[in-house]
């Protein structure tokens, strides 16, 4: 791996939960419960940013948010954000249960890359209480990470580079520009950019497309093509340095890399 020191994952997405079902499963309920149904595609728009945060973006909304009005009478408002995210902790850590497999792959790259001297680190936009079921349950298939940095664990969350300089520091990786960030979500690539590590987009089994694997399976040829290319276009535009379909690439897209 030459100059690489470290490769910073996400979770859902990018490691875990083929196509980001958990989050989507989640708010979707929570909203409902809360009397506001929410579409698949209002739950997607803001992923990968810090769960507190996603739901403030969905409130804001303009249908949600009159949605909300018309529902409970007035705008919604940071108690109610606030009650939400303590409605959607127990509901996420059911539906990230559920979806804990790691992508195919995942296990094998990670093993490789301890294997060439490079640290694993982790960021995610679920809390430390979310990640409960997950952590134990990545384990059990291969996968544990040298260091891990949740949600509401720094000042800021993504875009900000803090999560991933946070697990830098832990894992005494420096300079950035040694490291990688991976990850399925616009608000990551970000994050990766904004730390001043390489980036590279997951384009196939994340947010973008919102398939797990048999559903994309099942495309045809031609429609799972562009699906995959819209969603690497995405990335690129929110700043990749490369994009890759699936974790499992990751290795062929390091190799390309100008690192050190």
């Amino acid at each position: 791996m030459g100059a690489l020191k470290a490769v910073v994952f996400d979770w859902a997405g990018t490691m875990v939960d083929f196509g980001s079902r958990a989050p989507v499963i989640a708010l979707r309920r929570t909203f409902a419960a809360a009397g506001v149904a929410i579409e698949e595609a209002e739950a997607r728009a803001d992923m990968g940013l810090a769960k507190g945060d996603h739901i403030r973006a969905i409130l804001r909304a303009p249908r949600v948010a009159a949605a909300w009005r018309a529902t409970h009478g007035a705008a919604p408002g940071e108690s109610d954000a606030v009650a939400l995210l303590a409605a959607l902790t127990p509901a996420m850590r059911e539906a990230a249960r559920r979806t804990a497999r790691l992508i195919p792959g995942a296990a094998e790259v990670v093993a490789g890359l301890r294997a060439a001297g490079v640290r694993i680190g982790s960021c995610t936009g679920y809390t430390r209480e979310m990640m409960a079921d997950i952590l134990p349950a990545a384990a059990a298939q291969g996968y544990v990470p040298d260091h891990l940095v949740c949600a509401g664990e720094t000042p800021s969350g993504r875009p900000s580079p803090l999560m991933l300089w946070h697990n830098l520091i832990a894992l005494d990786a420096w300079p950035a520009s040694a490291c990688v960030k991976v990850d399925d979500a616009a608000v990551g690539v970000a994050e990766g950019r904004a730390a001043g590590a390489w980036t590279i987009g997951v384009a196939a089994t994340g947010n973008a497309l919102g398939l797990d694997e048999a559903e994309l399976a099942a495309l045809d040829l031609s429609d799972r093509t562009a699906r995959i290319a819209a969603a690497a276009a995405t990335l690129r535009a929110a700043g990749a340095h490369a994009v890759i379909e699936s974790v499992a690439d990751l290795p062929a897209a390091l190799a390309e890399l100008p690192i050190g």
